[in-house]
């Protein structure tokens, strides 16, 4: 330490006291999370071992509801630490630096003044003056210490959320103090409150168009409307708030959604993707549109495990252009078949999306089991992929050659797809043992979930390029961390819509809208066309998970109210978000691919146009052919 003192390197010399210190936080946080996805893992297996001798661990679905319910917070404090809070607004892209600055600590203010919110209520929620400390999590551990993660999951992230606010001091004290003065404000006993609700929803709103996290966006907005409703700040919102966080871990199928994500992540982390692309290479590289295939079929098992079609294009976007380039398709039908392509996998279990539709359709007046969303998507999700297909076999270019200019040599072929089969076969199980192990009875849909968390974890571990790595157990942290992060993030903002929801439940106005809807669209066909054309510009404007989480428990009664079957309701909304993803000029994936590729975005939208005609075509067959997602669940399931 004493030699770095007065160097002349920028890097040494730009180092404060307190970095080691944050670097030990950091440290704890990622082992924390670690350890928590590690032991949601390994209690399920523990489960269906002891099974077989009739025998169980005490309390073993409320520790993993519990776990789930750790894992949100520190997710959450550790997205706060990397500054990836989940955000609706992309406003500040376009500012400069000084106005960015000052937009990023408005927004940070009222995110700062919404987190501490929540603390300070979940610190009532648990000692207050109403509070339940009765009961035990398992024998020797009051329940009442698992809920302490709500009060200090919120006090950390307030601390990050100030700690983000700005590169100064006295930027970072703005917050702080008018923090201090909202909530002097909340306290005030005024005689008449509902004046105050529009604006400061207003405030809320400039907040979100600055780039607030979505989770400061509708716990700012539940608080200020319960408020005005009557209650006293943080007494009474703040517990209602935390009250609908913690009943959000009573899920049972909440717990699925951690652990298919972790699986998908410790595949991504591997040689996996490379294994992948040689052997469908192998399989389809000599026919006709073969590289489109390889390119739709690999981009489709990665979305499927990963759940977000960005990461799929950021990461495999390097390896799959250069196939497409070579087999000539040129940079504008390459880009548009990654752009289109990196959509797909959605509908296929156990993507994310699909587990997270389940668990939020399942608290608004309707049951959609794991096996019924999973079902449902097999054959849509597949109409749509033999549709990229069969436009990529279309516009493969005529005189594209082989790769060696010859024939085809039988021993050869016979050889390389021995070989790259064998390299592949651990990732070709992973879908096998992930749908044998939640359809076969022998394990329950969180028991599946961690059987294929676990099989992906070994994967990981055998990995010819992890194991030369001495440091695999320094490594694997981080990348659980990831993971965590992701999941940390949606839950977060499940959790708080959760208390939103409450209030438009409470409020009657999903109840509002179906009268409307009722009243004013007799056909249920036209009801879907609608259904359709709101959810592509949702699929523009908002990432999928915000989608599911804000937009779900408001069409859900609308669905029912034209009689539309829940599961096929909920496939026509994750099929329209695909298509939102690429739809111009907005659409996520085209400002994705821009970045991938360097190209400007007027040069991608051009390109994806062919592929949006493609899923427009996929979402009215899915819309209009309700067999298409009933079917199969029917048949499987007997309903």
């Amino acid at each position: 330490m004493s030699e770095e003192i007065g160097s002349n390197d920028p890097e040494v010399n730009s180092r404060k006291w307190w970095d080691p210190v944050l670097a030990v936080f950091n440290r704890l946080e990622n082992w924390s999370i670690a350890i928590a996805l590690g032991a949601m893992m390994l209690l399920p297996l523990l489960e269906i071992v002891m099974r077989q001798f009739d025998s169980g661990i005490s309390g073993n679905s409320a520790i993993q509801q519990h776990l789930v319910l750790f894992v949100a917070m520190v997710g959450g404090v550790i997205a706060a630490r990397e500054a990836r809070l989940l955000s609706l607004s992309t406003f500040t892209a376009y500012l400069k630096s000084g106005y960015a600055a000052a937009a990023k600590n408005i927004s940070s203010t009222v995110a700062v003044f919404v987190s501490a919110s929540l603390f300070a209520g979940s610190w009532a929620y648990i000692f207050g003056e109403f509070a339940d400390r009765e009961g035990e999590l398992f024998p020797g551990f009051p329940l009442w210490w698992a809920k302490l993660i709500l009060p200090f999951g919120f006090f950390m992230l307030t601390l990050r959320l100030i700690w983000q606010s700005g590169d100064r001091w006295w930027l970072r004290l703005i917050p702080i103090v008018v923090s201090a003065g909202l909530f002097y404000f909340g306290f005030y006993e005024f005689e008449e409150v509902s004046g105050f609700v529009w604006p400061l929803l207003i405030v809320v709103l400039i907040a979100t168009v600055l780039g607030a996290p979505i989770f400061v966006t509708l716990a700012g907005a539940a608080l200020v409307l319960f408020w005005g409703w009557g209650g006293y700040w943080p007494e009474e919102v703040g517990p209602i708030l935390a009250l609908n966080l913690y009943d959000l871990v009573k899920s049972p199928m909440l717990v699925t959604l951690p652990l298919f994500t972790l699986a998908g992540y410790l595949l991504a982390q591997g040689q996996s993707s490379q294994r992948l692309i040689r052997l469908i290479n192998a399989l389809f590289g000599r026919v006709r549109g073969g590289p489109a295939i390889v390119t739709v079929l690999v981009c489709t098992f990665f979305t499927v495990f990963t759940g977000a079609s960005g990461v799929t294009i950021l990461a495999l976007g390097g390896l799959l252009m250069p196939v497409l380039l070579a087999a000539g398709y040129g940079d504008r039908r390459s880009i548009g078949l990654l752009t289109g392509a990196g959509s797909l996998g959605v509908l296929f279990p156990p993507c994310l999306p699909l587990i997270l539709y389940s668990v939020v359709a399942s608290t608004s007046r309707v049951s959609i089991s794991l096996e019924q969303i999973f079902l449902g998507g097999l054959l849509p999700g597949t109409l749509l992929l033999v549709l990229t297909i069969g436009y990529g076999i279309l516009r493969e270019p005529k005189k594209a050659a082989s790769p060696d200019g010859a024939g085809l040599d039988l021993g050869v072929w016979a050889k390389e797809l021995g070989k790259a089969a064998w390299g592949a076969t651990g990732e070709m199980l992973l879908p096998v043992v992930a749908l044998f192990a939640l359809f076969s009875g022998y394990a329950t849909p969180v028991e599946a979930a961690a059987v294929s968390a676990f099989y992906a974890m070994i994967l990981y571990i055998v990995d010819a390029k992890v194991v030369r790595k001495v440091y695999m157990l320094k490594e694997l942290p981080g990348v659980m961390a990831e993971c965590g992060l992701l999941v940390g993030g949606v839950l977060l903002i499940l959790g708080v819509a959760m208390g939103f929801t409450n209030y438009l439940v409470t409020e009657m106005i999903p109840d509002q809208l179906v009268t409307w809807a009722t009243e004013n669209i007799e056909s249920p066909l036209v009801f879907l066309l609608l259904l359709n054309l709101f959810l592509i510009v949702v699929g523009c404007l908002m990432d999928i998970f915000s989608a599911i989480i804000v937009i779900v428990p408001l069409i859900v009664p609308l669905g029912a109210a034209f009689g539309i079957d829940p599961v096929h309701l909920g496939i026509i909304f994750l099929a329209n978000l695909q298509l939102g993803y690429i739809t111009p000029p907005i659409g996520m994936n085209l400002f994705l691919a821009s970045y991938r590729f360097e190209k400007p975005m007027s040069m991608v939208i051009r390109a994806a146009l062919p592929m949006l005609v493609v899923f427009v075509v996929g979402v009215l067959l899915i819309t209009y052919w309700p067999a298409l997602t009933t079917w199969l669940p029917g048949v499987v399931l007997g309903q």
